[in-house]
């Protein structure tokens, strides 16, 4: 579809959805009449900045299905968030979201290179987490054959993959690196495997190397997250150039997270997306917290839909350590990119002295025993390339947490009491041989 024919579609789906929103007179439909928007017919795509933004804490308080804009018995689903932060964030969809919704994940498998005759081992969580069903129901779709492996058992997951041949993996890029180490030690037979489709957490083009190095495949990046519709919002194809957003159904617009304010294509920025088309929980401008960058023009794959970049992280997950802001994506990104360490990592917070911030970064290094330790150089590049003072602990193969089931814990906070990772010394010992 060409660029201004898609903008006219998405005009008129916009219209349609301020109409219902309106009509509803919940929440958003207020919010829209205090802005003074009166129809449809008021708002153009450059109109969108004047439009409210909706947010997570909207959502909160309305817990748990006080923003649905449909009459209760036509919901037929209801999932949501992980609830990593706190209490999951419920959503629900009605039998034309779940269709759309299968539509967007069969999409994401046809980025993938996917056929009829493809094998996908669905290797996310099944049950209010969209993972699992999303692409369960998108593979169906699709026409082609699903196993709905769900997460941990991981043994016997790498066996089935050996039995059953499939050529699309999908799960959490951590899970992928769990999956390729349990079939090292195994000897189980992974060679089917094609293409990987990951997402629910961020990764860097530095793990995406670490999984193509351990995996016969190639790793494609999907996104999406429950108030929009679940995974199938955007995915990567085989280009591998950027996620191409599904922006016929999902309009979507970079903002300063700090002023709101719309930031020029390539910058990066918070996410915020309009769902035209949903009928339980529309959202107009929703905040997704994710930060990523936009591109437009045409991909080498044919596509003409705007493309996001690998998200960064999230705005609320940025580490403020002595006066210098990251994101835990851009320490994997030098971590991986150093060729020191295996990719297995985690960010330790120490936060117990009140005057001042720690930062220590467990990691395991790729060759054990007499090897040089990595430890000063891995420091060095922290610092030259984001600024970025820390200490870093090489610890024993296996001391960094796997993850079996859901996502991986990349940060963990140490407040008082025992360290949480084995090896991490007091900075009073001086036992870590490498020191920001």
């Amino acid at each position: 579809m060409s660029v201004d024919e898609r903008a006219a579609l998405q005009r008129h789906r916009l219209w349609g959805m301020i109409d219902r929103l309106l009509a509803a007179d919940g929440p958003q439909g207020r919010w829209l009449r205090e802005a003074g928007i009166d129809g449809g017919a008021d708002v153009h795509l450059t109109d969108l900045p004047r439009l409210p933004f909706t947010t997570k804490q909207q959502l909160w308080d309305a817990y748990p299905l006080g923003m649905v804009a449909v009459p209760r018995d036509q919901v037929a689903a209801v999932h949501g968030s992980s609830g990593t932060k706190g209490r999951p964030t419920l959503v629900a969809y009605t039998r034309a979201d779940l269709d759309l919704w299968a539509s967007m994940c069969a999409r994401a498998l046809a980025c993938a290179g996917a056929g009829t005759g493809s094998v996908v081992h669905n290797a996310y969580g099944y049950g209010l987490f969209t993972g699992g069903m999303g692409l369960h129901q998108g593979a169906v779709k699709f026409g082609a054959t699903v196993v709905p492996a769900s997460a941990g058992m991981t043994e016997r997951q790498v066996r089935m993959i050996g039995d059953l041949r499939p050529d699309i993996l999908t799960c959490t890029p951590s899970y992928a690196l769990r999956l390729a180490e349990v079939a090292d030690q195994t000897g189980a037979d992974l060679s089917s495997l094609k293409v990987g489709i990951f997402g629910a957490e961020p990764w860097s083009e530095g793990l995406r190397t670490a999984i193509q190095a351990a995996l016969p495949l190639r790793a494609l990046d999907i996104y999406g997250l429950s108030e929009i519709i679940g995974p199938g919002v955007a995915t990567e194809c085989l280009e591998q150039n950027g996620l191409h957003v599904n922006e016929d159904h999902f309009i979507v617009e970079a903002v300063d997270p700090a002023t709101g304010e719309p930031v020029p294509d390539g910058t990066p920025g918070e996410l915020v997306f309009t769902t035209p088309t949903k009928q339980a929980l529309p959202l107009v401008r929703y905040r997704t917290g994710d930060v990523a960058s936009l591109a437009r023009g045409d991909c080498d794959c044919g596509r003409t839909l705007v493309r996001m970049s690998k998200v960064m992280g999230r705005a609320d997950d940025m580490l403020v350590v002595r006066g210098v802001n990251v994101y835990p994506s851009e320490i994997e990104r030098v971590l991986l990119g150093s060729g020191l360490v295996a990719p297995h990592y985690q960010i330790v917070v120490d936060r117990r002295e009140e005057a001042a911030v720690r930062l220590v970064v467990a990691c395991e290094a790729i060759t054990p025993g007499d090897a040089a330790d990595p430890s000063a150089e891995l420091v060095r590049l922290l610092r030259e390339g984001l600024g970025l003072h820390a200490d870093v602990a090489v610890l024993p193969a296996g001391d960094v947490p796997r993850t079996e089931v859901g996502k991986a814990v990349r940060v963990v906070r140490w407040t008082e009491g025992e360290p949480p990772l084995p090896g991490l010394a007091d900075p009073s010992d001086q036992d870590l041989p490498g020191s920001g």
